[in-house]
This record gives C-alpha cells, structure tokens and sequence, in this order.
C-alpha cells in the first residue's frame, strides 16, 4: 500500500510540472523604449509563431524550456535563452539597424526584368508540399457600423501541380457572431480563404505587371531599404492616375536570393474618387482596398508568415446605397512539412468561416500574437458572454 502511495505521489507529481505555463514577451525598441508591432517571435521548441501587437505583446504556451527568436525588418535579430525568461511579460529590447539606405539604385537592368525574376524565385520557392497552422480573422461592416466577426485555427495543406499551389483546408476550432441584434446575414460577404491563401502563393497579384505593356503604364523606382541594407524596395506607381482605379505596389525583396519578403498593394486616394461613376442598380464602387503580405524564410523554407487584406465599396440599390467593408487577416502560427491525415468529409469546402457552426475547444484566439485596435479589442471582448 505504501508502495502504491509513493507511485501515486510521483506519477501526481509529474503531471503536475509536466503541465503547459503561459509566458509573455514584451518586445520594445532599446534607444526609444516603445513597443515594437509586428516584430516576429518564434518559440524554438515547438516551432510556434507569433506576432507582436500594439503593445509589442506576445502570449504563448510551452512547456519545458525553450530558447525565443526575436525578428523584425527593421532591427537586429536576437534569440533569448531560455534562463533569462523568469518573469511574466518580460521585457526583450532590439537595435535597430538605422542604416539609412534609401537612396535610389541604380542598375543596368530594366526594373521589370527584375520583377518578373524576383516573382518567378519567389513562386518557385513557395511552391512545395508543405502545411501551415493559420489564425485566421475577419470583421465584416455594413454602413461603418462593425456587424459581423469570426476567427478560427485553421490547417491549409499546400500541393503542387504543374508549379502551381493549391490549398486543402481543414478547420480546427472556429467562432462567427453577430454584432448587431439586426440580421445582416443577407449583406454578409467574406473573403474565400482557399482563394486569398493561393494567390498569396501564386503570386497572382503581380500579373498585371509582368505583361509588357506594363512598363508604359506604370513607373518602375528601386531604393535601398531604409534600415536594412540586405533588402531593396521597389515601388510601382500608375503613370495615368485619372484613367480608372489602379494600384500602388510596394515591394521588399533580397536582391541576392531573389525573394519576396513584403508587399503591399493600395488604391491610390485620387484614382478612387475619379473612378467612383457607376449608378446602376447592382454596381460596386470600391472605396478603398489594401493588401499587405509577408513571408518568412527560415533557412530552406519560404512561406505566408502574415496579412492584411481589406476592401470596402458602396453597393448601389435601387431606393438605397450600402456601405460593404470586409477585413481578413492571416498570421501563420506553425509551419510543417508533415502532411495532414484526414477524411474528405473532414475538408472545409466553404468560401468563409461566417458560414461554420461553432467549434470551440480552448482559447485559441489569447496565444493568436494578433494584433488589434483598442476598438476592435472592445469587440472582441464583448463575445465572451456568448460563450
């Protein structure tokens, strides 16, 4: 019986220390002290990646030890051992590189050239069978009233055909709430997350550039990255800015490894109000439309590490106009290059997780590194009653 007792107390014992512990890292700037957004945490035991927020926060769960990777395009990179780790919210501070490396580059080499090498390399390296753990967000608005939310933990399985990525996806947990007491199901409208995951990988929003009349249509610059002198920045502006709603580009990029690291897509303030001419009953008049994409390389592996996509537009109705606005982001929060094992009743087939029922397990959304407003925060906030 003694024996028994003991044998309890240690197996109790071990179960206990063997439990996950939730840390924070509060990621800052050394010389002006404030939080650091955006800046990329990996937790080198379980490969898990975050986000910093606003307040330059991450919030994970490990457990054991586990040394922390600290990156962002703008400072040095710093790995923390795990012994400095002791207090909740610790404090890691990074250098900034403050190269000053923006002035323009000059090359032999026509700028659209480049382009279509870089996005070639840049396909080519993304395409790869691998999987992706993904914390996926979208707020919906009707008339700049916020009327809709979801989120989810999400599993994309990327093939590769013909050097072209597809994406099977597989939900793991997911929340969709109405915001207002009024139905809005009829307005509701949400990005299809197969679709936004393969042009992220396929590239497909540089097609209107590699054609050949483009370098007549827009302006090609190339400068050197502000602060870090391994990155250029090649910036594409339309040449006519009152023919219709064109695109601004920004791109990151190596110029040694030909990669894509960010871009960003806007529709230009001037274009919009130009374009907006369209009365017919059904018409869409974008107001605005942003995306922004980054990708990670880690040492042979190139991926989506996070986005930001946005579109608003005025619907035209026959007695009415409607203000639509969707807001989707992605933040990769493992990577993988184990394939799924899963049944075909188990794939998400679905355009938007407004249309799943509920599948809540955990808290997935507190260790999301997801950055928020204050407003968006309040929201979110709101919805714990409904669970």
């Amino acid at each position: 019986m003694k024996k028994l007792i003991l044998l309890f107390f240690v197996f109790f014992s071990a179960t206990i220390f063997a439990q996950d512990t939730e840390y924070s890292i509060v990621v800052k700037d050394i010389e002006t002290q404030l939080p650091i957004e955006n800046a990329t945490v990996v937790i080198m035991k379980t490969k898990q990646i975050l986000i910093s927020n606003q307040e330059g926060k991450v919030t994970f769960v490990v457990n054991g030890a586990s040394n922390v990777q600290v990156s962002e395009t703008n400072y040095e990179n710093l790995t923390v051992r795990w012994a400095a780790l002791k207090e909740n919210e610790f404090v890691v501070y990074l250098k900034n590189k403050n190269n000053k490396l923006d002035e323009i580059v000059v090359s032999t080499e026509v700028p659209q050239k480049i382009l279509q090498k870089i996005v070639s390399n840049s396909m080519k390296n993304l395409a790869m069978p691998y999987r992706l753990k993904v914390y996926v967000r979208e707020f919906f608005m009707l008339d700049n009233k916020y009327s809709y939310y979801n989120d989810g933990l999400v599993n994309f399985q990327f093939a590769v055909n013909q050097k072209k990525v597809s994406t099977t996806l597989l939900v793991e947990q997911n929340r969709s709430y109405g915001l207002l007491e009024k139905d809005v199901s009829s307005d509701l409208k949400g990005y299809n997350l197969n679709d936004i995951m393969e042009n992220y990988t396929n590239l497909k929003y540089f097609e209107p550039l590699l054609d050949p009349k483009a370098k007549k249509e827009y302006d090609f610059i190339i400068r050197g990255h502000a602060t870090n002198k391994d990155y250029y920045v090649m910036t594409i502006t339309p040449l006519n800015k009152s023919k219709k709603a064109v695109d601004n580009f920004e791109i990151i990029y190596d110029p040694e490894k030909k990669l894509i690291f960010e871009f960003s897509i806007n529709v230009l303030p001037g274009t919009i109000a130009e374009s907006i001419d369209k009365t017919a009953v059904g018409a869409k008049n974008i107001t605005r439309s942003v995306v922004k994409v980054n990708y990670r390389l880690d040492g042979l592996d190139y991926y989506v590490l996070s986005s930001n996509e946005e579109i608003a537009y005025d619907l035209i109705l026959k007695d009415q106009v409607k203000n639509i606005q969707v807001r989707n982001n992605f933040i990769t929060t493992n990577f993988s290059k184990q394939k799924f094992t899963y049944n075909d009743s188990d794939v998400f087939k679905d355009k938007t997780l407004f249309n799943k029922q509920n599948k809540i397990l955990t808290n997935y959304w507190n260790i999301s590194g997801f950055t928020a407003t204050e407003e968006e925060k309040s929201l979110i906030n709101a919805l714990e009653f409904k669970m």
